[in-house]
């Protein structure tokens, strides 16, 4: 993916974006309970119990689906934990760029850490690259698990089947072929069937190495967990890159 992928280029919806269908696990639900508003956390084990976090950017407590891990590694750069798995003592931001750079200019990694923690000028690119390859792994995973169909007459049987949660076109895909299997999906949803997220965040190339098929311009995945793990992440990688 380049370096800048507007979201209105990856996120326009063929009917109303599947939420409890296919995306449970969307980034930012609304926490129950907050954790204390401290710069850093005690270490990855301690994640799971904390729904919110303290943003070092924005200096506000928000749920931890909004928000990016990072810790200091060995050589005592600032590095992304996008699983918040990485051992040692985390921070949070934002997960959007230009809070990840008010970050860095507030040197805020460097309070946080208490001195220790040096944010590379690359950290922002760094995180994108992260969140991209996050993303195509889900995909990969939805495809392994069987939840995934190409090409055009077998995604027009799946929309047709009523199975579809995500349509999935190449950032490089011709308009035409596009628009056909939008307006498709867009009169099931309007006539009452499953709602359908709409995805054009990827070249074709690289829905050809995550699904390790050639040519790879449409695609459908199936109401799944492994297909909303896809949707939350590229939804995040989407919100990376916001305005």
């Amino acid at each position: 993916m380049s370096a800048s992928v507007p979201a209105s280029d990856t996120a326009a919806p063929v009917g109303v974006d599947v939420g409890a269908d296919a995306a449970g696990d969307v980034p930012g639900d609304v926490p129950a309970v907050e954790a204390d508003a401290v710069e850093t956390d005690e270490g990855p084990e301690t994640v799971r119990r904390a729904l919110t976090r303290l943003c070092l950017a924005t200096r506000t407590v928000k749920p931890v689906g909004e928000l990016i891990r990072f810790v200091v590694g060995p050589d005592g750069l600032v590095v992304p934990d996008i699983a918040a798995r990485l051992p040692g003592r985390g921070a949070w931001v934002t997960a959007r760029r230009d809070s990840v750079t008010e970050a860095m200019k507030r040197k805020a990694f460097g309070r946080a850490f208490r001195g220790k923690g040096r944010a590379d000028p690359a950290l922002p690119e760094l995180v994108g690259q992260l969140l991209e390859k996050d993303a195509l792994g889900a995909l990969a995973l939805a495809n392994k698990a069987g939840q995934v169909v190409t090409g055009n007459m077998k995604v027009i049987d799946a929309l047709t089947g009523g199975k579809v949660a995500v349509l999935v076109h190449a950032r490089d895909a011709a308009p035409d072929g596009a628009g056909k299997l939008d307006g498709l999906a867009r009169r099931i949803v309007e006539a009452g069937g499953r709602k359908i997220a709409r995805i054009d965040a990827f070249p074709g190339v690289q829905l050809d190495l995550a699904l390790g098929r050639a040519n790879v311009v449409h695609a459908a995945l199936l109401a799944h967990p492994t297909s909303a793990g896809f949707l939350a992440r590229v939804r995040r990688l989407e919100g990376w890159y916001a305005d």
